[in-house]
């Protein structure tokens, strides 16, 4: 019980210190960029020699031992305007095997088709999961490209590393799904607003129980071709500012992208959409710090007495995750405050801010009530960026502004020069060709 009571400063429900925040957090990505290699490979690739101690290489991913078998049986794509998020997927898939005596086995673009795996294999019993999402484009011209593949392999390893999975060469696993892409490309739907969604995986396959790091994994890739989230234009959605569910807590798992993530949130969805709103708003603590919203990032703009307008966005302190979208959304949004890359619409660079820092529902309740809540949206892979027009909260509900076509005056412009980066109409380094 005394060692109970030692920890009881460290878990206290006051928000964290900023040694602790230091200590929790992830690396932030874009810094992650050109910081040490511990966030692109793990130790996943040494072993010890059991009979001399001595620590010897095990073979990593090699984009030269490639295997390729295509479908004698290729499907013909459906009607772009059939699809349905997540439902259709490509004819090849790459899977990538992984012992903890032999490494990463031979990768192996094949057939898309079920995986055989033992009714004990850990996966199904310790979710032992974890993956990944982002895009590929096909611009106006006919060129495919990827959307900062490497933030999503740093935070794939990084994730792998949190539960004991294998980690791996990550530009090597984006050569390989630049291979799968090329196999499937005319998967991509030639129309605006279309791409082709890629779902990196990572499992452990081990067949035995116990709670253990796998002696076995296999690293697989799907691909589905996806619509616009909005297709009849933006529409503002409904959250429900849950007090009732917790997403994260410090020390756990929430700025790791693991399945044991996801599945808890879908009864506190339900919970919500019951009340009348499409997602929920996760907050944390008795303070109500805002977290995430639903499986996105959150952002509010607000108007300051001195004419000024603060981009916020809730800090990685371990509980976030540190989402893609999230990180160029900051990125643009520095570079015109800065004054770097100025981008039309948003409040002159002297007159905008962009802040990471915690903010409560209180802060929002009072700043809508003031007539400051310039908006308030979510940003993910799927929808890029979501807007919100009212949150529910403790009985009462928060309006929040939105424009004529459903966005604000801080997300419209910097969601059309993200979206022109990600299909191609405005060069840049984070569009990587295939």
């Amino acid at each position: 019980m005394s060692s109970l009571r030692s920890l009881r400063p460290l878990i206290s429900c006051r928000r964290f210190s900023q040694p602790l925040i230091k200590r929790l957090a992830l690396p932030n990505l874009s810094e992650a960029r050109t910081t040490s290699s511990w966030m692109t490979r793990w130790n996943s690739t040494v072993t010890q020699d059991p009979m001399t101690g001595e620590l010897t290489s095990l073979p990593d991913i090699e984009v030269s031992r490639l295997e390729i078998t295509e479908t004698n049986s290729p499907k013909q794509p459906p009607a772009s305007s059939s699809l349905v998020f997540g439902h259709t997927f490509t004819d090849h898939m790459l899977a990538i095997p992984w012992s903890a005596v032999s490494g990463w086995g031979a990768p192996k673009i094949r057939p898309y088709a079920p995986l055989a795996l033992a009714p004990s294999a850990t996966v199904f019993h310790y979710a032992q999961a974890l993956f990944e999402g982002l895009k590929a484009y096909r611009d106006s011209t006919g060129r495919i490209t990827l959307f900062r593949p490497d933030m999503n392999m740093k935070r794939m390893n990084t994730s792998a590393a949190r539960v004991a999975l294998p980690t791996f060469n990550g530009d090597a696993v984006i050569e390989l799904v630049k291979r799968l892409i090329r196999l499937d490309k005319h998967w991509i739907p030639d129309l605006p607003g279309y791409s082709l969604y890629i779902r990196p995986t990572l499992i452990g396959t081990q067949a035995a129980l116990g709670i253990a790091p796998p002696s076995e994994a296999l690293l697989f890739v799907i691909c589905s071709p996806v619509g616009p989230y909005y297709p009849q234009g933006f529409k503002p959605v409904a959250l429900y500012a849950t007090t009732e569910y917790t997403r994260a807590a410090p020390g756990g798992i929430g700025a790791y992208k693991l399945a044991a993530n996801y599945a808890p949130g879908v009864v506190a969805q339900k919970e919500a959409a019951k009340k009348g709103y499409v997602q929920n708003l996760w907050l944390h603590g008795p303070e109500h710090y805002i977290t995430e919203v639903g499986t996105m990032n959150a952002f509010l703009a607000l108007k300051h007495p001195d004419g000024v307008t603060e981009l916020v966005c809730p800090p990685l302190d371990g509980l976030i995750l540190p989402g893609v979208t999230r990180d160029s959304v900051l990125n643009l949004a520095r570079d015109h405050a800065s004054g770097k890359t100025l981008l039309e619409g948003l409040p002159e660079s002297g007159k905008f801010v962009v802040n990471e820092r915690p903010v409560t529902m209180g802060e929002v309740k009072q700043a809508a009530e003031d007539g400051r809540l310039v908006e308030f949206f979510g940003t993910g892979t799927a929808a890029v960026i979501s807007p919100v027009n009212r949150i529910g909260y403790l009985g009462e509900d928060i309006q929040i502004p939105t424009g004529p076509d459903g966005m604000g005056p801080v997300s419209r412009p910097i969601w059309k020069q993200l979206v022109g980066i990600q299909v191609g109409s405005i060069p840049s380094p984070w569009s990587v060709v295939v």
